[in-house]
């Protein structure tokens, strides 16, 4: 079975269980790898994209103020506002795409803003001309940009103080876990490694092992042979405890949220590194697939096209989307989708400020990812089309 979302890891990379000499300098060789990937001076690892965000938020110090996100995007960003002492404050999808509308974050910008979080969800760069209007009117207003989708798309990340990104196995590229913030200011890397060194700690040899046997699971369980009972184990809730990465009840962070990066995960990260054009490159084709052979078909909406798109995922919306994955699934392929909620509606949200009227509430009944990591080939993807086809 071809698994929705794969991260590029080989066997190859078991390689890099193994220490290297002198390897003192491993994380830092990550961040200089990471930093020049990204057209930037600094890169600053953390143990998870929610913990750089944290750690930018706190760089800011303004404990109380309100942080602008989308009302659409992934849980982790408002938790990871409230758990930096400060009160997120939602707006709306604009029409174009599955990015929050610029106008509305106008609206919500006041003496109470401390920073207003620009997230280019499923690789699709929020830069534009709302954008750039935006920060000609409030130009002392921080930008941080959550690039944990769109890494490098149109030079996104360089608009603004900062971005941070994820490196989980879902990522475009992955370090098993992992968080970075990029940046060109010098004085908040420094602040960054400060806070870093005062809020996390080595999880020492025995968290090293538990991330080698996790990476060579992973290998294993996303191979297409395996994948199909990994499946199946999961559609029964055996693997709730790995893939519920949330709990809209409550507003947490992972056990080891603060347990530094280990130099089994930047010796893997160097090797993403040194592979990204490859990945990304091959998402584009994968993308332009499916553009073409799905374009006006049925009712669906397909995901605008950006010059540069990272495409982390290639999400179509339609109301046909549980009878498509249905389908899929029975020749062998998982469709699903990543974000299958609105943040601004969960109970631990529902006192928080909102703007807009409700647009992205509509995503997730809708919305469905066809898979474009690495593990799909060209024919594959054309195969999923015809599939797709015949379902509707």
């Amino acid at each position: 079975m071809i698994p929705r979302l794969k991260a590029d890891l080989r066997a190859q990379d078991l390689l890099a269980l193994w220490p290297e000499s002198g390897g003192a300098d491993t994380i830092p060789r990550f961040e200089q790898a990471f930093a020049d990937l990204a057209g930037q001076k600094y890169a600053v690892a953390f143990p998870y994209g929610r913990t750089a965000q944290i750690a930018l938020l706190k760089a800011l110090n303004r404990p109380g103020a309100e942080v602008i996100c989308p009302s659409y995007t992934c849980v982790v960003v408002p938790h990871a506002i409230v758990k930096s002492g400060m009160e997120p404050v939602f707006v709306d999808s604009s029409d174009t795409d599955y990015n929050m509308d610029w106008r509305l974050v106008e609206k919500a910008t006041g003496s109470r803003t401390a920073a207003v979080i620009a997230t280019s969800i499923f690789g699709h760069p929020v830069n534009g001309p709302a954008f750039h209007a935006y920060r000609e009117k409030f130009p002392d207003t921080p930008i941080l940009q959550d690039c944990a989708h769109s890494f490098f798309a149109n030079d996104t990340h360089h608009e603004g103080l900062a971005a941070f990104y994820g490196l989980n196995v879902s990522k475009i590229i992955t370090s098993v876990f992992g968080g970075m913030v990029t940046t060109d200011d010098g004085d908040l890397a420094r602040i960054l490694r400060k806070i870093r060194a005062e809020t996390s700690n080595n999880g020492g040899v025995l968290k090293e092992v538990k991330r080698s046997l996790y990476l060579a699971a992973v290998l294993v369980a996303f191979t297409r042979p395996v994948y199909g009972f990994v499946n199946r184990l999961e559609s029964l809730g055996f693997l709730d405890r790995f893939v519920k990465y949330y709990d809209p009840s409550i507003i947490d962070l992972p056990d080891d949220a603060f347990v530094a990066m280990g130099k089994l995960q930047a010796r893997i990260g160097i090797r993403q590194c040194d592979r990204y054009d490859e990945i990304v490159s091959h998402r584009r084709i994968l993308a332009s697939i499916y553009h073409d052979l799905l374009q006006g078909c049925a009712d669906f909406i397909m995901p605008p096209v950006h010059e540069n798109a990272t495409v982390s995922h290639f999400v179509i919306q339609t109301r046909q989307a549980e009878k498509i994955k249905e389908a899929c699934r029975a020749y062998g392929y998982q469709l699903g989708e990543l974000i299958d909620y609105d943040c601004s509606e969960m109970p631990t949200y529902k006192d928080a400020r909102y703007l807009g009227e409700k647009k992205s509430s509509n995503f997730p009944s809708l919305v469905i990812n066809l898979p474009v990591h690495m593990g799909v080939r060209e024919l594959d993807a054309r195969r999923i089309c015809k599939v797709v086809k015949a379902a509707v």
